[in-house]
């Protein structure tokens, strides 16, 4: 099985280089190029994700979009009063922190 999770990485790796080459030639989003190397790159990034669970009961710390942000659940995307993605909240729900007022 680390031999498919090998071959798998590998797949990524060569996604990634041809979403890059893609990317660097059309420089355009909504190409269709484009879309289809993203597409191969979301694919390719979850068989390893998958491969890498089943093997060593292991995530990735990444999320697959597809787009479509009403998809996201709320725990996904912790966003501040002005839309920012705040990289601090997303730690807070974990820690129990002593807040100096006796509250934790």
């Amino acid at each position: 099985m680390a031999k498919d999770l090998r071959a798998a990485l590998d797949r990524v790796l060569t996604a990634f280089e041809a979403h890059l080459d893609v990317v660097e030639t059309t420089q355009d989003e909504d190409d269709p190029a484009v879309l289809h190397a993203a597409a191969t790159l979301a694919d390719a990034f979850e068989a390893y994700d998958e491969l890498l669970y089943d093997e060593y009961g292991v995530d990735t710390p990444f999320i697959v979009y597809d787009g479509d942000e009403d998809d996201l659940e709320d725990d996904d995307l912790d966003e501040d009063e002005a839309g920012d993605v705040d990289d601090d909240d997303a730690y807070d729900d974990d820690l129990d922190v002593d807040d100096g007022a006796g509250r934790s």
